[in-house]
This record gives structure tokens, sequence and C-alpha cells, in this order.
């Protein structure tokens, strides 16, 4: 549980060239997730909600993740995450990013700004009252920025079976570059009905947390709106998997079929 929250939002972080495309959400969306540890054990909730509001006399998007462990899981692992990204409304680069977590007792507030001319990011660790200034690579994304910029901004037309995708994006004072191929179209069985979907595969660091390279599987809806419906993480040790469970404010109809 202390990375599926992180996972959730990171793993829909990548990028394909930009086209014109109508946008694939709006103020007032909010997803609720629930995860699981090896199948069977409730580890926790996630929810994601996007608000709008100004920002250096800019409109902007805010999002706000939050993450938090239940049950069992919280008698033994207590998780409070909170993740806020305020990114442009036209091209959805990020300008702040906050990230708030308590996982098990280990603590962060780090509050990121970005500036996309000087191509730098200032990383402020409130806990331990520092700055840093960062190099960062052009057009780079933050972890919840990234999610919103994919659902506008790839073309799920012309993407074919096999074919990689990347992201540069900015994570705890460091620059990540990832890889994620995709896998095709499934249809799969969700608490809402049959949903056709894009799965992907993205590549991660094989070792203490992730069983494999390939450890990680991403299913989104393959409509208009581009919603995580379902992650699978394959750790060292069992497995973690969150599932959409409920939502509200799409901007476009959720093509579901209710047939068995």
């Amino acid at each position: 549980m202390k990375y599926l929250f992180t996972i959730i939002l990171f793993l829909a972080g990548f990028q394909t060239p930009k086209v014109e495309k109508k946008s694939a959400f709006q103020k007032g969306e909010w997803f609720k997730f629930e995860m699981s540890y090896s199948g069977f054990l409730k580890a926790g909730n996630a929810t994601l909600s996007v608000k709008e509001s100004r920002m250096n006399g800019k409109d902007v998007y805010h999002v706000v993740g939050k993450g938090w462990t239940t049950g069992l899981i919280k008698a033994f692992f207590k998780v409070e995450d909170r993740y806020e990204s305020y990114f442009d409304k036209e091209t959805l680069l990020p300008y702040k990013f906050i990230r708030k977590i308590d996982e098990g007792g280990h603590t962060k507030d780090i509050e990121i700004t970005f500036d996309h001319e000087k191509k730098q990011a200032e990383v402020f660790n409130k806990k331990h009252k520092k700055v840093t200034t960062v190099a960062t690579e052009k057009d780079v994304q933050d972890m919840v920025s990234a999610f919103y910029y994919l659902r506008n901004n790839y073309d799920t037309e012309k993407i074919s079976v096999g074919d990689v995708v990347q992201l540069t994006m900015f994570f705890d004072e460091e620059n990540y570059g990832f890889k994620l191929k995709y896998l095709g179209r499934e249809t799969i069985k969700t608490k809402f009905g049959r949903v056709e979907t894009l799965k992907f595969r993205p590549y991660v660091m094989a070792g203490r947390v992730f069983k494999e390279e390939e450890s990680l599987t991403l299913w989104v809806s393959a409509d208009d709106n581009k919603i995580p419906l379902r992650i699978r993480a394959n750790l060292a040790v069992g497995s973690l998997r969150a599932e959409l469970v409920a939502f509200k404010g799409l901007k476009h109809s959720f093509q579901i079929d209710y047939k068995d």
C-alpha cells in the first residue's frame, strides 16, 4: 500500500506527440479507487478530484489526489498521502506540485515550483526547511499533471501494439525517464459493466519493491474520457491491485456494455 497510490498517479504518466483532440476531463471530475493486496485483503482507498483556480494571473486546473489505508492494513501500517498539482489549462504544464505524505511514520512535506522558461524547479522541503533548485527537461510534468496531459494528448487511433511511449517526469528532486509499452485493446469486466480498454505495460526498476521490470499493468478506458480503470502491480512479495469503484463529473459519456 505504501507505493500503490503513487503508482495510480504515476502509471498514467506517459507522453506521445501532441495532437488536436477534445478535452477528456473538466472541473468537477472525481474518481475513487479501492486497493487490495494479493487479491483478497482490502488495503485502502484513493481519490482524484479536478478543480479550477488562478495562479500568477493564469487560469489553472487544481487537482487533488488522496490515498489512505483502511481496515487491517491500517492497524499495522497507517498511510495518509496527499498530492496536489496546479497546471495550465491550455498547455497542461505544471506550475506547482505539493506532496504531503505520512507512510508508517515516514513523513514528507514538499512543494515544487516549476519555471518552464528557465527549465528549472525550486524544491522546498518544508520538513527540513531547505530550498533546492534543480534543472529540468523541456515540458517536464509532475506525477499528477502527467495523467491529465496524457488524457488530452495521445491519439488512440494511431497507436499500434508494441509501440513504446515515453515521459520525462520530475519527482523528489530528480528527472525521470519512463517507458510504457502499448499491449493492445482488451474488454474487461468492472463493477459498472464490461468496458473496452487500452492496455499498457510500464517498465520499472526490478528489485526491493517490484518483482521484475515488467511488473505493472494499466487498463484505461478506450472512450473519450481515458479513465484509469484498473492497475495491477506484481511485487517482490504478493501483488497490489487498484480498481475504479466510483466516479462523477465525467465530460463525456462512459462507454459501458451492460450485457453479461
